[in-house]
């Protein structure tokens, strides 16, 4: 990576938290003002699931090929560089708070990443909440775990080398799936890549933090996402894998890369996630962005964006290379 701009951390900034978030950053006053607003309740969600894709940055396939397959009940996007430099792939799950989103929504992401990472990226879908609240999306996204492993060799993919991805929610389910692939004893992936994760229903339960200005993603969209996802108030006792963050015992998880900003909601349940991983011996990258709003990688000219690409693209790189 290139001389890392002002703003890009490596530890946490902790003049700012989820409380008392930074104002955002000058660099993202663009995606603030294009989707800072949004709002997500059981009346908008019908529009913003038509809405969410034409949300996304416009894509710029030079270097790649972009397919999409059949897998099981769902698909999946393949992207694929030109340029392939290592035999490893990186699965990628979209985000939009269990409630929203295709697995078209991330390709952007997909596309930046093989091309720095010089891999093949994997882009599944999975079944939204609250028509199919948990287990259903993690289900699914096991799923395409699974296909990805039984069809590795059609895509010159070393079963070995398969980094597990998500944004926001989709973090959420990548951080989730990794525990549950700990626990079932196969397979598993070389690594997690956790983009402003969503990881802790618990945040959702506090109207504390209803208040302070979490743009694109406020507490009160996140207790519409986490209420459908897990069926009932966020909170309360649940499962093992609804919420990564609630899992006592992190040792064993493979290494981990995580990404957020300064002004999310995540803030908080993303460093402490980060922490207790490292402290049960995980290997783990934490990146923090200062007056990064939520999806603050939306302004792709920005050097913060690239420096976070790049980043993310390395940990991506290090370990299917």
């Amino acid at each position: 990576m290139s001389e890392t701009p002002a703003g890009f951390r490596t530890e946490p900034n902790t003049d700012v938290s989820t409380a008392k978030p930074a104002k955002t950053g000058p660099d993202f006053r663009g995606p603030d003002r294009q989707f800072g607003w949004m709002v997500i309740n059981r009346w908008t969600r019908p529009v913003l699931l038509t809405l969410a894709s034409k949300l996304a940055p416009k894509l710029d396939t030079t270097g790649v090929t972009i397919t999409e397959v059949t897998a099981g009940a769902g698909t999946v996007q393949v992207v694929t560089p030109k340029a392939c430099t290592g035999d490893g792939a990186l699965l990628l799950i979209h985000g939009g708070g269990f409630v929203i989103g295709t697995n078209k929504d991330s390709l952007f992401l997909a596309v930046e990443l093989a091309k720095q990472a010089g891999v093949p990226v994997f882009c599944p879908s999975y079944r939204l909440a609250p028509d199919h609240p948990f287990p259903a999306g993690l289900d699914d996204c096991h799923s395409g775990w699974t296909w990805l492993l039984d069809h590795a060799s059609e895509h010159d993919v070393d079963p070995t080398k398969i980094v597990i991805g998500g944004v926001s929610a989709g973090g959420g389910h990548a951080a989730s799936l990794a525990q549950r692939l700990h626990d079932e004893g196969g397979p598993q992936p070389a690594g997690q890549l956790l983009v402003y994760p969503m990881l802790d229903d618990r945040t959702a339960a506090r109207r504390d933090l209803d208040k302070p200005r979490h743009r694109v993603w406020s507490n009160r969209n996140n207790l519409f996402g986490w209420s459908s996802y897990l069926g009932h108030a966020p909170g309360q006792p649940c499962a093992p894998y609804v919420s990564a963050a609630r899992r006592d015992d992190l040792s064993g998880l493979p290494a981990a890369w995580i990404g957020v900003g300064g002004a999310d909601l995540f803030l908080d349940e993303d460093r402490d996630y980060a922490e207790r991983m490292r402290a049960a011996g995980v290997d783990v990258t934490y990146v923090e962005v200062d007056g990064g709003i939520h999806a603050f990688d939306a302004a792709q000219d920005s050097p913060l964006t690239k420096a976070f690409y790049a980043s993310a693209s390395e940990f991506v790189r290090r370990l299917t290379n």
